[in-house]
């Protein structure tokens, strides 16, 4: 089915791990309507997870009155595309002030690869403290380009 306007998604939730099945089961689901390749949707997931557990986790510090929000934006037009905003409504961080993981102190650290992981993993990640309070991260994966022929027609 080929999609003519954009995808726009926009999720609410209390602040709880509880939340991620759901959100891999849309995200694998989104993924696919957008046009990522297996590959491309596994990764998307793993951001996806990583990012909303780092946002009830740190972001609300488990605090279950404060809500996460999350945002997919599928565009179909050229190279189609899937940008995932999560935001938490915690005090937010300096990502500047943020340990670099693979610095040899840090490398035998069991936390702190978060970030570095979903910048691996995405096209493109940043991060910013948001207007309304607490810390946004956007996520972008752009579909690859289809392989060339082999065989031409």
């Amino acid at each position: 089915m080929a999609h003519t306007h954009p995808l726009s998604i926009h999720l609410e939730f209390t602040s709880s791990y509880d939340m991620l099945d759901m959100l891999q089961v849309l995200t694998d689901h989104v993924c696919k309507q957008v046009g990522l390749d297996e590959d491309a949707l596994h990764w998307v997931s793993v951001a996806v997870r990583e990012s909303v557990a780092n946002a009830v986790k740190h972001g609300n510090q488990g605090d279950a009155r404060k809500k996460v929000f999350v945002t997919y934006e599928g565009t179909f037009e050229g190279r189609p595309e899937l940008a995932v905003t999560v935001r938490d409504q915690g005090e937010g961080f300096d990502p500047e002030g943020v340990a670099d993981p693979l610095a040899p102190e840090n490398l035998l650290k069991g936390s702190g690869r978060g970030l570095f992981l979903i910048r691996s993993f995405m096209d493109e990640m940043t991060l910013r403290r948001a207007p309304e309070g607490g810390m946004e991260m956007r996520m972008v994966k752009r579909a690859q380009s289809a392989p060339p022929s082999d065989n031409p027609a």
